[in-house]
């Protein structure tokens, strides 16, 4: 299991921030962590506003003193496993896969590796570092189909809410 990553950080809510949610306007300063780990840590006490506990629907009024003095959820040290890759495109920020039917997309019960997460660490080491190494959707075992997988925290991020945009339009 790989170490606790402690997170410290001391910040000012500006000004311009006034009105908005807690939650929003720290996901918005620290882009490095998700919305969801932020209320996590708000629920957990770990995120003080003015030396207080608040809620993540705490509206701001800009000027708040915010400490932060948490750990990153560890993720599960997955084996990086030498799987071939349809790679259709790659740059900084993303992979495009095409995932092939047969292929389970996360390690889970009765599928501990051999999936397209252990090939995606063979290829890129540093994807143990994201939640489920970056990837944002899956496909069924017997599904084929594109998989879009973020490279950095930045990433994961923008194409998570990108797809939680998308989930609410009808």
């Amino acid at each position: 299991m790989k170490p606790v990553q402690l997170v410290k950080h001391q910040l000012v809510i500006p000004e311009d921030f006034a009105q908005q949610r807690l939650d929003l306007a720290l996901s918005k300063l620290l882009p490095d962590y998700s919305r969801t780990q932020i209320q996590a840590w708000l629920d957990s006490g770990a995120i003080l506003v003015d030396g207080q506990q608040c809620k993540a629907k705490t509206k701001l009024h800009g000027g708040e003193q915010v400490s932060i003095d948490a750990s990153v959820k560890q993720q599960p040290d997955w084996e990086a496993q030498a799987i071939p890759l349809t790679i259709v495109y790659e740059d900084e920020s993303v992979i495009v896969i095409n995932k092939p039917a047969g292929l389970v997309v996360h390690p889970g019960a009765g599928n501990a590796d051999r999936t397209l997460l252990n090939a995606l660490l063979h290829h890129i080491p540093a994807l143990q570092s994201l939640p489920r190494a970056g990837i944002i959707h899956r496909l069924d075992k017997e599904t084929s189909g594109l998989l879009v997988v973020a490279k950095t925290a930045a990433a994961l991020k923008s194409l998570t809410a990108q797809l939680k945009k998308t989930q609410h339009v009808t």
